[in-house]
């Protein structure tokens, strides 16, 4: 019996571009296990990298929200589109992202455990909305950044309302430059980190698991290729070193003219207007990044809880 379905294989052809007999194969040969059927694909060169948008799966809003130097993203999911859309909800995350502002923690259990300006808790008025609204919710994950002098800048593309949306973006700019100048150049450091994706801030700060991960997959294709075992050890590190610079947001190439690094476009920035400027630290949250569907448990325990 084979261990998946029809459906696992359009959305592995959906993840990775490939044909549907090489998809079923990869399945098949992975056992089922779709992660390892798309790294397989791509060590035969038959995929590109899994599209980072794919595993998108939960909806609700991302909220920012910025005072002084420091600012706030939260993610809250909903099971649907719609919930999204509700007043009650939106206002609830409007409200839960500036208590998370004061707060300046990204530990959500105390994010839950804080006051709320309506009364009782946070968590108390997540657990009332379930209640009320009649689906799941869950606060997923925060994020603060802050910096001694200088700005930050927050961006939100495909808004639904101020502050709300489904990928929002903060960028750290320490500076001594003024607010109202560093505004605008943040402005556009936030939508290349909205559509480029970056991983880390810089190389060092790269996951050590992906890292491991893309340097399997460079020795997979590095053997196919029958060179010798020193060549294919220069094939892998500059396989690795490519990968590092493409998802590495200072090493990125800017998008707005695709010629220069994005630490060599705050370089010249700070050159252009007489001051210092460092690309200090960046959020960069899109609403259901990362989870699949059935990553809803903690949701679901609310939901029981809420009915006794």
């Amino acid at each position: 019996m084979a261990d998946f379905s029809v459906a696992d294989v359009k959305k592995l052809r959906e993840m990775t571009g490939a044909g549907m007999m090489d998809a079923k194969k990869a399945l098949s040969e992975a056992g089922g296990d779709i992660e390892a059927a798309v790294d397989a694909l791509r060590a035969k060169g038959l995929a590109t990298a899994q599209k980072k948008s794919s595993r998108t799966a939960a909806e609700g809003l991302v909220g920012v929200a910025v005072t002084g130097t420091k600012g706030v993203a939260v993610e809250v999911n909903s099971e649907t589109d719609f919930v999204a859309k509700n007043d009650k909800f939106q206002d609830f995350v409007r409200k839960t992202t500036a208590v998370a502002l004061a707060l300046g923690t990204d530990d959500v259990e105390a994010l839950k455990a804080a006051a709320y300006p309506d009364g009782g808790t946070v968590g108390d008025k997540l657990t009332d909305n379930v209640a009320t609204i009649g689906e799941n919710q869950q606060i997923r994950r925060i994020k603060t950044v802050s910096v001694g002098s200088g700005a930050i800048v927050s961006y939100m593309h495909n808004a639904a309302a101020e502050g709300l949306g489904k990928i929002g973006v903060l960028v750290a700019l320490e500076s001594d430059l003024s607010a109202d100048v560093l505004e605008p150049f943040g402005k556009q450091i936030a939508m290349h980190i909205a559509s480029m994706f970056p991983m880390a801030l810089s190389a060092d700060g790269l996951d050590a698991d992906v890292i491991e991960r893309e340097r399997k997959i460079a020795q997979e294709k590095a053997a196919e290729s029958g060179k010798p075992a020193e060549v294919q050890a220069k094939m892998v590190d500059g396989a690795i070193a490519k990968f590092a610079k493409e998802n590495a947001l200072l090493s990125q190439m800017f998008v707005m003219d695709n010629k220069s690094s994005v630490e060599a476009v705050v370089a010249k920035f700070a050159k252009d207007n007489g001051g210092s400027v460092k690309l200090a630290d960046y959020a960069r949250f899109q609403l259901g990044e990362g989870i699949e569907k059935e990553e809803t448990d903690f949701a679901a325990e609310v939901a029981a809880a809420v009915k006794g």
